[in-house]
């Protein structure tokens, strides 16, 4: 199914986080002009989730806000992935704490991508399957 247009944003948002997944992962593969060591990845990521995340987490609550309550079988998704959100958000949280910031970061690298392809393979596809009139109207010029 193809994006609603009002959904497109998140989607570009998603594009850029999935970037920054691969580029966490302990097996990441070299990108010219970013660098492997570990400070380096922690300092980008740092920036993305400040710059990105943040924003585009408030943007999803205020999606799932709007389309809450409408259907069992959506609530129990958007729930999840509130969960998911808050483990993230923990687990980002942490890292300045975890002994081995290679593998927090890989962790929190394989969770956000698993996240992100839920969110557009599953959740999105069905809200706008089953709620088109809330994704017609939902807009997100008040949020970051």
């Amino acid at each position: 199914m193809q994006r609603h247009p009002n959904l497109i944003p998140l989607s570009h948002e998603h594009k850029s986080l999935l970037f920054v997944c691969r580029y966490l992962k302990k097996d990441a593969a070299p990108y010219e002009g970013y660098p492997l060591d570990a400070q380096s990845k922690l300092a980008y990521m740092v920036k993305v989730f400040q710059e990105i995340m943040v924003p585009h987490i408030q943007k999803e609550d205020h999606l799932f806000e709007q389309c809450y309550g409408r259907s069992a079988a959506i609530d129990v998704m958007l729930d999840e992935l509130r969960e998911e959100h808050r483990i993230i958000s923990g687990m980002y949280s942490a890292l300045v704490d975890h002994p081995d910031l290679v593998e927090a970061m890989h962790t929190i690298a394989v969770s956000l991508e698993a996240h992100i392809r839920k969110e557009e393979r599953v959740v999105y596809e069905k809200l706008q399957e089953e709620l088109p009139d809330i994704i017609n109207t939902i807009s997100f010029d008040n949020h970051p």
